[in-house]
């Protein structure tokens, strides 16, 4: 699968607008999450291009080279998020391109329940720009993306510039 083979954005179509790139890891079959969260980004005001579950890193990756959002987010449920969440941001960084897009992660990483917490500070080392628990609030996530400094594509889509 290849990011022309993945549905497109949806959303609205300002070009001024955040975009978001959302997935989940390769392992992670559920969509539900992903679907709760397309429809709260875009409630928010923010175009969101949903990848779905189970999408190879190499699709995301690609995805995110051409699309060249203001964000990524990765939402996993599985209990996999960890050690998933790991190589899929080992990948993304060593993609000079990627290197500047914020990505955070968010969901169940593990199965050990509170003692995960130590995974949160380690996901944020390896890359992740903020890692949400799954008890985390999606205004945490609002507040985190509406953050963010305007990136060089959203300030080209504003004035005019080419698209990505």
């Amino acid at each position: 699968m290849t990011g022309s083979e993945l549905a497109r954005p949806t959303g609205s179509t300002g070009d001024e607008e955040m975009r978001v790139l959302l997935s989940s890891v390769p392992s992670d079959a559920h969509t539900w999450n992903l679907v709760f969260l397309q429809l709260a980004l875009e409630q928010a005001g923010i175009r969101v291009w949903n990848l779905g579950a189970c999408v190879p890193t190499a699709s995301l990756l690609d995805a995110a080279g051409d699309w060249q959002p203001d964000a990524v987010v990765i939402s996993t449920v599985n209990g996999h998020g960890y050690p998933d969440g790991r190589h899929l941001i080992g990948e993304f960084r060593a993609r000079p391109p990627l290197r500047s897009i914020p990505i955070v992660i968010g969901g169940k990483l593990g199965i050990a329940g509170a003692s995960d917490r130590h995974r949160i500070r380690e996901m944020v080392r390896l890359g992740f720009d903020a890692v949400f628990p799954d008890d985390a609030d999606f205004t945490e996530l609002e507040s985190f993306l509406r953050g963010l400094p305007a990136t060089t594509a959203r300030a080209m889509r504003s004035e005019g510039g080419p698209a990505c």
